[in-house]
């Protein structure tokens, strides 16, 4: 198939509303922003600059006085997970302030056996709400998070600056860039489970 002809997403074959959400009648998920990838063996190409933009992000969604919840990943003790050391805390410039919860997970999903999704209904977000995404890993927890967040019937969005991810082999052995996953995610994404804005100016106030 040439890929100067893509084909219709789902979305539009379906019909689902691809009108960005204003940022002032949403919920921000911040997902897994933790020191882990920023350096070692997680770092990820782009992170700097997604947490650059997870802080811009953060500041018009506390500007906005919206619901934030932020998600960290636990692998557990001595892994680049361990939400008990520094390694897996959240970055500084994005730590929760005082009353921002903050929902563990274990797996992708940040919907999965997690309380997300009552912390979401106790903030008044009910299922049909606009939901907005940033995070890390872009092919991982963020793409799987949109995919149980649209699930559930909430309509995700996520920005595509503040997330990032890595490198990896195809499954023949060739090398895959982080860039190309990142697009290959964000396509993902946008075939069904949600809206990808390029940049946090693009969420209308």
């Amino acid at each position: 198939m040439s890929t100067s002809n893509p084909s219709k997403t789902l979305r539009e074959v379906v019909g689902l509303n691809d009108t960005a959400p204003r940022l002032d009648q949403s919920a921000l998920i911040m997902i897994d922003f933790q020191n882990t990838y920023r350096s070692g063996v997680m770092a990820l190409e782009g992170a700097e600059e997604a947490v650059a933009a997870g802080g811009r992000l953060l500041a018009r969604a506390r500007a906005a006085g919206i619901p934030v919840v932020h998600i960290v990943n636990d692998g557990g003790e001595n892994t680049p997970y361990d939400i008990r050391a520094r390694i897996g805390s959240i970055s500084d410039e994005l730590a929760p302030a005082d009353g921002e919860p903050v929902v563990v997970k274990g797996l992708p999903n940040a919907f999965y056996e997690t309380g997300l999704e009552k912390t979401l209904h106790d903030l008044g977000v009910a299922a049909g709400a606009d939901l907005v995404l940033a995070g890390f890993m872009t092919h991982m927890c963020v793409t799987f998070t949109a995919q149980g967040a649209f699930n559930l019937g909430y309509r995700p969005t996520v920005v595509a600056e503040a997330t990032a991810t890595r490198s990896l082999a195809a499954p023949g052995g060739e090398a895959l860039s982080a860039a190309t996953l990142q697009a290959a995610a964000l396509a993902t994404v946008t075939d069904l489970f949600g809206l990808v804005v390029p940049t946090v100016d693009d969420l209308r106030d």
